[in-house]
């Protein structure tokens, strides 16, 4: 039987913060009614007396608590042991894998679900007995319908550069879940280094020769797939795409590809 031991009872601690505590109650009490201030004042006892007296109360709730998690125990091993042998043993099963704490309220809760018909002993709702299906569009009519994009950022850029948008997209055309990154680079790449500063701030000359996609793929995909990706991005921009595989997504035991 799971169970969670009681911790071991200690004595009281008598330390100067709850002295301190305890004074500062009294002088609240106090200073709320300022009228009756010495009144309440005369009614109030010392701090030592207050300690002597949490010494025995705690005694006395420590016994008081024990017992009655002991009953709560008994209680709920008696709901158990009169149970049908074989419901038994499969409770019993249930409670050493439940996400429950190990505490005889927790159980006697799980015995009273079972007894009303919310917790089936076979079936509990802890444990997930579908099937997990991939969310996948085999056919897409457009690059939105296929990806979603989940991330955009800034790259590149500085006092003399300009930065450029990257995308990530993620979606799953059959053979497992990719993710792409869309880049738009220069169809010069010298262009942003010879163009003066004063140009580069403005973005007047910046990008004049033309632009083009890069396109990254991270998955599992096939070729055709590949140049299907290709199509929808082709479709969904004017200016051109270039996609390539960059990597596959295997298992932790294999090596990744470069």
């Amino acid at each position: 039987m799971r169970f969670r031991p009681w911790p071991k009872p200690e004595p009281y601690r008598d330390t100067t913060r709850k002295r301190a505590a305890f004074k500062r109650k009294q002088r609240l009490e106090q200073q709320a009614l300022p009228l009756f201030a010495e009144m309440i004042a005369a009614g109030q006892h010392s701090v030592d007396e207050e300690m002597a007296r949490r010494h025995i109360w705690w005694d006395e709730r420590e016994r008081v608590q024990r017992a009655a998690r002991a009953a709560r125990w008994r209680k709920a091993r008696a709901q158990l042991f009169a149970l049908p042998d074989v419901l038994r043993c499969r409770v019993r099963n249930l409670w050493r894998t439940c996400p429950y704490p190990a505490d005889p309220t927790c159980l006697l809760d799980l015995l009273h679900q079972i007894a009303v018909g919310r917790v089936d002993p076979r079936h509990p709702p802890w444990v997930f007995d579908g099937k997990l299906t991939a969310r996948t569009t085999p056919n897409p009519a457009n690059f939105d319908e296929a990806f979603r994009q989940i991330g955009q950022r800034k790259v590149g850029g500085g006092p003399k550069t300009t930065s450029a948008d990257e995308f990530l997209f993620c979606g799953n055309l059959g053979s497992g879940i990719l993710f792409l990154r869309t880049r738009v680079r220069l169809n010069d790449p010298h262009e942003s280094f010879y163009t003066s500063s004063n140009h580069r701030l403005r973005d007047s000359h910046v990008g004049r020769s033309g632009h083009w996609i890069d396109l990254e793929v991270r998955g599992d995909c096939t070729d055709d797939e590949l140049e299907l990706i290709r199509c929808l991005a082709q479709e969904a921009d004017t200016r051109p795409v270039v996609v390539r595989r960059v990597a596959k997504l295997t298992a932790a035991t294999e090596k990744v590809e470069p």
